[in-house]
């Protein structure tokens, strides 16, 4: 049985990530803490034994440091965030895979352990999701394409996660949910350490 764990990055290019963020203290400073976001991201998925798909917001980045050889690179579809979600899954599941998590790369408190749980927990759960301080949350999986998951969704709101664990439940699904942990989105999020 093959799993998949699928990588939402945003291509890192100033101005245009951690916006929210860099309203506070400039586009500089968001780059660089993304870039940071980007190598903790590396750094804890690359020796997951499972197969490993980034999508790119814009273009596929062949010499950036999630090695080719380690990592499947697509770029994401145009749309809202559900779409691109949607998407995302969908071509891991048409590729016959049985199991598959998506992380993003806003997560600094996420570790490898959170990724492998939610592979185990998928044995026996249709889904796991790990809920974020913000609403939303930080990893979600499944053991089956369900697109609807993805539609008529509150995205970038505090609503995100209440609104997928009721439509998990109100569909008879068996949810298992990882602790709650901290997305880095804006000036509150962050600790000293990244000042």
């Amino acid at each position: 049985m093959k799993n998949a764990l699928i990588i939402m990055l945003k291509n890192p290019v100033k101005g245009k990530v951690k916006t929210r963020l860099a309203k506070d203290i400039g586009d500089d400073k968001a780059l660089e803490i993304y870039l940071k976001l980007l190598g903790h991201t590396k750094n804890i998925t690359e020796n997951i034994p499972e197969d490993k798909f980034i999508f790119y917001s814009d273009i596929v980045a062949r010499d950036d440091i999630f090695s080719n050889a380690i990592y499947k690179k697509y770029v994401q579809c145009s749309g809202d965030l559900g779409v691109r979600m949607e998407y995302a899954f969908s071509i891991p599941f048409k590729n016959e895979y049985k199991n598959v998590v998506m992380i993003g790369a806003d997560c600094y408190a996420l570790q490898s352990t959170h990724i492998e749980t939610a592979f185990i927990k998928l044995t026996e759960n249709d889904f796991v999701i790990g809920p974020a301080k913000d609403g939303g949350y930080y990893l979600i999986a499944m053991k089956k394409w369900n697109r609807g998951l993805f539609q008529n969704k509150s995205w970038s709101t505090e609503k995100l996660f209440t609104e997928t664990k009721n439509e998990i439940i109100s569909n008879n699904g068996k949810l298992f949910e990882l602790e709650m942990l901290s997305d880095v989105d804006t000036v509150e999020d962050l600790d000293s350490s990244w000042r």
